[in-house]
């Protein structure tokens, strides 16, 4: 192993390579709204998402503390970048119009993907995604260092995989399982083994 230099810079981003989700929540009048996000992981049963205040998002887990946290995989790449520029939130607020984002009401027909009912909670799950976990909202906290973001803490309900990806009764087969990966804003996906830890049991 060769040893490399560094250098101090300044990134205008952090998004160091972290699997993308697609966030379904539900809006007021009951239908479902789609967010990109790129800031999760996961505590055991808990999965812990870091969300912008100036997105529908926030605001739908307020009033309605359910969600489903859908995976794409990186095939999906396209119908998650159609998502991006848009916003469920009408007016568009300033910051986010300057950014370029346009009000979108129905995020399903703009990015081609399909809903799917839930078995535990009212938000529906997008079916395309390979990985679909119900969850119930326990906790949303605004940082008093920043009133930019949310940090949302999340309990797993119910776990959905597709049959393709499934290894044996309760496990995920890293060799077919690809989820796209967000890295410091392109899209790549994560299809090939370097090693394993000692604890998988796969």
């Amino acid at each position: 192993m060769t040893t490399q230099s560094t250098r101090a810079i300044k990134p205008n981003i952090l998004y160091y390579g972290t699997p993308v989700i697609l966030l379904t929540t539900l809006n007021a009048d009951h239908t479902v709204n789609i967010s990109p996000l790129s800031s999760s992981w996961g505590l055991g049963q808990y999965i812990i998402l870091g969300m912008s205040m100036k997105g529908k998002a926030v605001e739908n887990l307020q009033q309605h503390p359910e969600c489903v946290i859908n995976i794409p995989e990186h095939s999906l790449w396209k119908n998650v970048e159609k998502l991006a520029a848009y916003t469920a939130k009408n007016p568009v607020p300033k910051e986010k119009e300057i950014m370029g984002f346009s009000y979108c009401k129905n995020k399903y027909d703009i990015s081609g993907l399909t809903p799917e009912y839930s078995t535990n909670v009212k938000p529906n799950r997008i079916k395309e995604c390979p990985i679909q976990i119900e969850t119930e909202v326990r906790h949303i906290r605004i940082p008093d260092y920043s009133s930019l973001f949310a940090i949302v803490e999340t309990e797993m309900k119910q776990f959905h995989a597709h049959e393709s990806i499934i290894k044996g009764d309760h496990h995920i087969d890293p060799g077919k399982w690809h989820p796209l990966i967000y890295n410091f804003r392109h899209y790549y996906s994560a299809d090939k083994e370097l090693g394993k830890t000692f604890r998988a049991e796969t």
